[in-house]
C-alpha cells in the first residue's frame, strides 16, 4: 500500500466474558482528521466471532472502495486473512482438518475484502496504544450494556 496514498486507519477489537458468553465488539476509524467510533454486542457468542465481527462492521461503514490500514489485537483474526483464508479459499471453503469454525463471518470478511484494499497488522493488545484501548474499552461497555450493569 503506497505510503502517499490516503489510508483509512482503523482499529478494531472484540471481547467475550466469559468465553464463549456475552460479547462486545467496537472499531475507530479516523481518516483525513475524522475520528468515528461504532460498537455492538451479541448476547451469546465467542472472543473470536466478536473480533471478526469488529473488521466486518468497521469495513461495513464504508461507503466506497477505500485503502484501509486496519489494526487488530487478534493474532486468529489477522493471521486467518492473512495466512488460512488463501488456502481455504484453494480448498473450496474447507479445511484439511474438518470444518472452518465461523465460515459465515470469514466469507464476509472476504467479500469485503474484495471491495477494499486492506493492509492488516497487528498491534498487542493491552499495550498503551491509544486506539486499541478505546476498543477495547468500548467492546468491554458493550458487554456491561447487555448485561445491564449500573456501570455502563
Amino acid at each position: 500500500m503506497p505510503e502517499c496514498e490516503e489510508v483509512l486507519v482503523v482499529y478494531t477489537d472484540g471481547a467475550c466474558d466469559p468465553n464463549p458468553g456475552v460479547g462486545g465488539w467496537a472499531a475507530v476509524l479516523q481518516y483525513k482528521g475524522h475520528y468515528k467510533e461504532i460498537s455492538g454486542g451479541e448476547a451469546h457468542s465467542t472472543n473470536n466471532r466478536m473480533e471478526l465481527t469488529a473488521a466486518i462492521k468497521a469495513l461495513e461503514t464504508l461507503k466506497r472502495a477505500s485503502k484501509v490500514l486496519l489494526h487488530t489485537d487478534s493474532e486468529y483474526l489477522q493471521k486467518g486473512v492473512t495466512m488460512w483464508l488463501p488456502v481455504w479459499k484453494r480448498l473450496n471453503w474447507r479445511r484439511k482438518t474438518g470444518a472452518i469454525k465461523n465460515i459465515d463471518l470469514w466469507r464476509r470478511l472476504d467479500e469485503l475484502m474484495g471491495t477494499h484494499d486492506v493492509a492488516w497488522r497487528w498491534v498487542r493488545g493491552h499495550s498503551g496504544d491509544p486506539a486499541n484501548e478505546r476498543c477495547d474499552e468500548l467492546a468491554t461497555a458493550e458487554i456491561r450494556k447487555l448485561r445491564g450493569d449500573s456501570e455502563s
